[in-house]
Parts: structure tokens; sequence; C-alpha cells
């Protein structure tokens, strides 16, 4: 392992979080376009999120998933035009954050709220706790 500045080493965290549906993955939209036809396949159904999180410490490494059951409510085109308009679909995996108007969207959500916004807290703190790390 190299060490930098004579500094010890320090953990770090990373994460991830993509959409599943139909067994099709949905990362982040490329264009409204694309937005637009993520939203439309995920109307009115229930789709899978997944976010890794990961760990990493001098040599050691670990990592967590969290995966969320979505349902969305039926999505007419002109509530899908105007969240795409919103620009909150960029750079959102599914092309949606349930942190903003999306949330709206939510039928139903069973699993991670905050796994569903890209950080699972409950897997996080697991993770810091295996490396010894105790959160405030």
């Amino acid at each position: 392992m190299m060490q930098y500045r004579n500094l010890p080493p320090a953990p770090i965290l990373t994460a991830d979080t993509t959409v599943t549906v139909d067994g099709l993955i949905l990362g982040k939209p490329e264009n409204a376009t694309q937005a637009k036809e993520m939203l439309r396949l995920l109307s009115g159904r229930t789709h899978q999120v997944l976010t890794a999180v990961g760990m990493i410490l001098g040599e050691r490494y670990e990592s967590r998933l969290s995966s969320t059951q979505v349902t969305f409510a039926s999505l007419n085109e002109k509530r899908i035009n105007q969240y795409v308009a919103s620009g909150e679909a960029n750079d959102k995996a599914g092309a949606y954050g349930i942190q903003g108007r999306a949330g709206a969207f939510v039928v139903q959500l069973v699993g991670s709220y905050s796994g569903v916004m890209g950080l699972p807290l409950f897997e996080t703190v697991e993770l810091l706790n295996s490396f010894g790390i105790t959160p405030p």
C-alpha cells in the first residue's frame, strides 16, 4: 500500500444506485427522451432499486447491498413531461429522485427510503461499524 505525505490510511466510502424493471437495468438517462421512456416504463408498476455501498481502508474492502421495491402511480404524459422539464430526471438512476417531486409518484415503498435516495443509511452504518468506526 502506498502512503502519501506520511498520513495514515483513511477510509473511502462509495455508493451507486440502479433501477431494474422487467430484467432491464435503468441507469441515468442520457437525455430528456430517454428519461421520458424510463418514466413511461415505471408508470403504474413496481420496480426494484438497488444501491451498493462499499468501503475500503488500506487493503480491506467490504460492501453491502440495499434492495427496495418501489411502486409508482400511473403517470400521464403531461405529468411525465412536466417532471422531465423540471430537470430532476437528469443524472438520476431510473430518471427520478424520490427526495424531490417524484416522491409524489410513489404509491408504495418496501425497503429503504435512504437506499432509493442513493446512500442506504443502515448498510452504511453497518460498514462503518465493521471497520470500527462509530458514527456520531
